[in-house]
């Protein structure tokens, strides 16, 4: 079995330093993924600033969430009922 580092994981999403945790050093391609990171992972070493900026992005990560699963769902049902009504109509 082999271990991934994280000095591995920030080669492969090819992020720059400018978005680095300053608490285990782990870069990140954008600030609102290290906002994230900090509050999950080191959620006792924020400020009262980052907590408000994590929970501002937590919100916001929510709500894109929940969008893009209203709208799979909403393919979803659009497939299942194009699929019936062809099979109804070839098959009738």
């Amino acid at each position: 079995m082999t271990e991934t580092t994280h000095a591995t994981t920030d080669r492969e999403t090819g992020a720059t330093d400018a978005h680095t945790c300053r608490v285990c050093g782990r870069a990140f391609p954008e600030s609102h993924l290290l906002v994230l990171h900090r509050g999950v992972r080191h959620p006792n070493r924020l400020t009262e600033t980052e907590r408000d900026e994590y929970r501002e992005a937590y919100r916001t990560e929510e709500r894109e969430i929940r969008s893009f699963r209203l709208r799979a769902l909403a393919v979803l049902v659009v497939l299942y009922f194009g699929f019936l009504f062809l099979y109804v109509g070839f098959a009738g």
